[in-house]
């Protein structure tokens, strides 16, 4: 599907932001609810032991729903997928750190089905039919293990019928879930994502039309009821129905409040210290919010060591979620996946200077990245796109990647003004802990000397439009389009009022 710009990272940011999610809520899994303002982190541990940034089950299980899709010429709900989907979750879950109880106890049924037909692998038959009988051996399979994947069905159908994606939600829960509230939770919960993404809207209600009559009114009270509470108030979210609940009741708390990525941080957190499945409820969460705000909403702090299985991190999600929202499976020779970029019709891009305010921070083109391991830099900075291999010698975790596009159009960008500071702040980052950094955009002439700005204007104790001024010295076709100045003229006014306050008091 053609998506324009904003569709596109908002895309990009489904499967970013709910492994954000999972991630931050994984060193909390099983506590107690935590007091309002306690400070939330990718900390790791918890009951099973996950390292500082790792995710866990939810985002892996959500990780081989994608890579079935994206890697199928076959129609997203054809059984060819589906299968490759339970053999990806069995494989999967032979060295997971955790697996859900019923979802173990499924594939191990489906397993048992497979060999005694005499076949070496179970299918997707093998999965609903063990699926059923764990249901009618019980007599419930509600828990949330289907809803924490489902994110990446949605970008599978966006361009495809709404009625289509919830009837394929259900499905796909039934593989392991069939209890009809975890098929109609996942239906609404991807068509809610659906349409984020295509029109940046947080609605959750839009998919309640697609249900019978009496069972919309269920949900619809489900819903009512989760805008009135917070994620504390939802003790049982391993059912999931609280899970959904939990999750839609951290986004709607903090909307009042917030708006765009100070809404992303704010709603995770939130979900985070209702405590209890913390980790399901803040990656549902962040599906939707991902999908909503896009990638460029996820703070850098969370995006920097985000990784998990199967050895991917947050630039593999983000090319995964593109790759599946524009429905035309991995493209080798083109970014993000791309080993290069190519910017030699952009003319001169070999710019490099050293920060007026910083010697420790280079200032340059895009062409100054093959000169790193020339300087001895050890962290770059990027605010152009770059292949996976254009950088060799910095590690992922010391490359920080920003996307904002360098126009005049305000709605070029989904949320500029935050990914410049952003930018600046990973610029900081690196700079405390003691590393050489490279900041750059294609010819340093609009993005580099802007967040060069902002950063000079904090360790000069300068302002940033005189902190502008001096980068300007050093390079000389420096020149950001008015778009950005007007940000460091507001940053600049903000500074002073800081300035003023600080004075009075």
């Amino acid at each position: 599907m053609k998506l324009n710009p904003l569709q596109n990272d908002r895309a990009a940011g489904v499967l970013v932001t709910l492994a954000a999610g999972d991630a931050l809520g994984a060193g909390y899994e099983f506590g107690a609810p935590l007091p309002d303002g306690t400070p939330v982190s990718m900390k790791g541990g918890g009951p099973f032991g996950f390292a500082p940034a790792e995710w866990t089950d939810d985002t892996s299980m959500a990780i081989a729903l994608t890579e079935a899709v994206v890697d199928s010429p076959s129609a997203p709900g054809s059984p060819a997928v589906l299968t490759a989907v339970v053999r990806a979750w069995t494989e999967w879950a032979a060295d997971a750190k955790d697996v859900g109880a019923q979802t173990s106890s499924v594939i191990a049924a489906a397993r048992r089905l497979a060999a005694a037909a005499s076949r070496s692998e179970a299918d997707a038959g093998d999965f609903t039919a063990a699926a059923a009988e764990f249901h009618a051996r019980t007599g419930r399979s509600a828990g949330n293990g289907s809803l924490m994947r489902t994110a990446p069905l949605a970008l599978a159908y966006l361009d495809r019928s709404p009625d289509e994606l919830m009837a394929q939600a259900g499905v796909v829960s039934a593989l392991t879930h069939t209890d009809v509230d975890a098929q109609e939770a996942c239906g609404l919960w991807c068509i809610a994502i659906r349409q984020a993404v295509l029109t940046g809207e947080l609605d959750v209600r839009s998919g309640l039309a697609l249900l019978p009559a009496e069972r919309a009114a269920v949900w619809l009270e489900r819903i009512e009821t989760a805008e009135r509470s917070r994620p504390r108030d939802f003790a049982r979210n391993g059912w999931v129905v609280e899970a959904f609940q939990g999750a839609w009741s951290a986004i709607h708390f903090t909307s009042v409040s917030t708006y765009g990525p100070a809404h992303v941080r704010a709603a995770l957190e939130e979900a985070v210290r209702g405590g209890r499945d913390t980790d399901t409820v803040a990656a549902i969460a962040g599906g939707l919010l991902g999908a909503a705000y896009g990638y460029t909403a996820v703070p850098f702090e969370w995006r920097q060591h985000l990784h998990g299985w199967p050895g991917l991190r947050a630039r593999d999600l983000m090319t995964l979620g593109m790759e599946l929202g524009r429905g035309e499976g991995r493209r080798l020779d083109s970014w993000p996946r791309a080993a290069t970029h190519d910017y030699s019709m952009w003319g001169r891009t070999d710019a490099l200077v050293r920060h007026p305010h910083d010697d420790g921070v280079w200032l340059g083109g895009v062409a100054s990245v093959t000169r790193v391991a020339e300087l001895r830099i050890d962290a770059v900075v990027s605010l152009c796109r770059l292949g996976i291999e254009d950088v060799p010698s910095v590690g992922a975790a010391e490359h920080a990647s920003f996307r904002v596009i360098d126009s005049f159009d305000p709605g070029a960008n989904a949320d500029p003004d935050f990914v410049l500071r952003e930018a600046a702040a990973a610029v900081e980052r690196f700079r405390s802990e003691g590393k050489t950094v490279l900041l750059h955009c294609v010819r340093a002439e609009s993005r580099t000397p802007t967040v060069a700005a902002l950063y000079g204007a904090r360790v000069a104790g300068v302002t940033p439009l005189r902190a502008l001024e001096d980068v300007q010295r050093v390079l000389p076709g420096a020149q950001p389009n008015p778009r950005f100045i007007e940000f460091l003229s507001k940053a600049e006014a903000s500074t002073q009022r800081s300035r003023l306050l600080s004075a009075e008091t």
